[in-house]
């Protein structure tokens, strides 16, 4: 039996009650950048962090169609 105040994921499944949404990374400052052409940068760590919270996001967005991340 499902609780009608609970969510859903889209497969209709009840929606994990303790599923938070994913944190978005915090983008460096420019100054934290050293200028020295590491490999990898910290901005392309970012990127990649970036990459990975868009997934999650758009993986809880399913699990949680009728709820906003904020």
């Amino acid at each position: 039996m499902t609780d009608p105040q609970r969510p859903t994921t889209a497969e209709g499944a009840p929606a994990p009650s303790n599923d938070p949404p994913p944190t978005r990374p915090q983008r460096p400052d420019d100054e934290d950048c050293c200028g020295q052409g590491c490999v990898p940068c910290i901005f392309d760590l970012y990127d990649e962090a970036m990459g990975r919270y868009r997934d999650a996001l758009a993986a809880w967005k399913e699990r949680h169609p009728d709820e906003s991340p904020e």
